[in-house]
């Protein structure tokens, strides 16, 4: 009987159309996984890599609070003795003008924590106990003042939107590749503020962020249809590699498409690899605890810190993770400072939890901890109890991955306005992160474009807070 006859069951009519044939086995995936197979392939040249450095960090766990924290009822506290009186706000708004704003009191309580004494808010308690890995950096600062254009700067080391600048994880994603086959470079967890935070730009969606969600299913339209056997996977696995290699063969000049081939192969792949990773079911039930895992307000971020630990034992170099994202960012509190009380206790335990459990795995020395957000808070307020966007003075902190725990660097002035002690831009997070990966933020630059374009223009590693 003829092949036609008798027709394959993946394969009914004898014949099926390579874009139907990757929807079926890769359930519509499209293309967003293919962070780092650019560089494994050698297809492009990995800009950056220091040979003079050996890396301290292997990953990045990256916690970005979108809308904008209150670094003055968080990690930088004030003595409130301007509390009620009119301070000039020189140079803040849009139109830059002078004007006279009312400094409202931070009505936290600060705690000495550590061998360090580092004072950490009641807010953030947990946060406290692990405050000795920590290096707090309270004299961040950017140009923009309004959300989005914050986020572009602060995920893209640049202003504006004139060129397709890509998020700092892609970047990463491009610059070493992957150090695990079956999963991405760079992922992203939670709702960002912005696209830009995921994007690959001129680099290419090869390196754009794959989204990742704790649960059973942990990348949306990954998974093949329901049925058939695991033969039937395997012959589907086989014909793919087939198709993909002579595919490869015909289109060998046209990177896009080898890229794209390569995506749809680690989309397969991930269907293997991506459950695991997201199965808990193995972890004992004290690390659940740890993270705040059953507990309703650490419950979601708690499961997402957890996923970010699983993907950074296995080697994905850059997890974005985007707490209270959409619109401005739930961290956004004009109205009033009481507003940012329920997301501190969301993601305080977790935060802790995830430090503790990479110190005791022996996994912290080269993972990187960072906790940031596009801009600061004002001391004064709009009329209310909340405090408007400062992009002048504000704090990120770090922890792991061959940074020193238990410091303070930097300061704003004595309202928490400005940062006026070793003040750093925002690329100064970016190269410090780079540095500690191993590569040379100043060599981190490709030709787009018809232009050389460089993730840093301006700045450099914070070496005060590096071990």
């Amino acid at each position: 009987m003829s092949d036609s006859a008798n027709p394959s069951p993946i394969d009914p009519c004898g014949r099926l159309a390579r874009r139907d044939f990757i929807h079926q086995i890769g359930g519509g995936f499209l293309g967003l996984a293919m962070g780092g197979l650019w560089a494994e392939g050698g297809e492009i040249r990995p800009p950056g890599v220091d040979p003079n450095y050996v890396a301290k960090a292997k990953s990045v766990i990256f916690l970005f609070m979108c809308g904008g924290v209150s670094h003055i009822d968080t990690f930088d506290p004030k003595d409130n003795k301007w509390a009620g009186k009119f301070i000039d706000a020189i140079g803040f708004g849009d139109n830059q003008a002078a004007m006279r704003r009312p400094v409202i009191p931070s009505l936290r309580t600060f705690t000495r924590h550590g061998k360090s004494g580092i004072p950490v808010s009641d807010w953030f308690p947990q946060v406290g106990s692990v405050i000795d890995e920590i290096a707090v950096v309270r004299s961040m600062w950017c140009h923009e003042g309004n959300h989005f254009p914050a986020v572009i700067e602060t995920s893209t080391g640049h202003r504006g939107r004139q060129f397709d600048h890509p998020a700092f994880g892609s970047w990463i994603s491009y610059a070493l590749g992957s150090a695990n086959k079956n999963l991405p470079t760079f992922v992203n967890m939670g709702r960002p503020s912005s696209p830009v935070q995921l994007t690959g730009g001129y680099l290419g969606a090869s390196v754009a962020a794959t989204p990742f969600q704790a649960g059973e299913t942990p990348i949306p339209n990954l998974y093949p249809p329901k049925g058939g056997s695991s033969v039937d996977r395997d012959r589907q696995m086989q014909l793919l590699h087939t198709m993909n290699q002579e595919f490869r063969e015909r289109y060998a000049i046209n990177s896009d498409i080898q890229a794209r081939a390569r995506a749809y192969e680690l989309a397969a792949r991930m269907q293997l690899s991506a459950p695991e990773a997201v199965d808990f079911s193995g972890e004992p039930d004290p690390i659940k605890t740890l993270y705040g895992i059953g507990e309703k307000e650490t419950e979601e971020f708690g499961k997402q810190l957890l996923l970010a630990r699983r993907l950074a034992e296995k080697g994905v170099r850059f997890i974005q993770i985007c707490h209270a994202g959409g619109g401005n960012g739930a961290w956004d509190s004009h109205g009033d400072m009481k507003t940012h009380a329920p997301l501190c206790r969301a993601t305080d335990k977790p935060i802790a939890g995830l430090i503790k459990d990479l110190k005791q795995r022996g996994m912290l020395d080269e993972t990187l901890v960072v906790w940031t957000s596009e801009f600061g808070r004002t001391p004064w307020s709009q009329n209310t109890t909340g405090r408007d966007h400062n992009p002048k003075g504000y704090t990120s902190w770090m922890a792991g991955g061959g940074i020193k725990g238990g410091v303070v660097h930097g300061g704003t002035d004595e309202v928490g306005y400005k940062a006026v002690d070793s003040p750093h831009y925002y690329s100064d997070l970016h190269a410090t992160i780079l540095h500690q990966l191993g590569l040379d933020p100043k060599k981190m630059e490709v030709q787009a474009l018809g232009r050389t374009m460089r993730l840093i223009e301006e700045g450099s590693p914070i070496k005060e807070i590096i071990s």
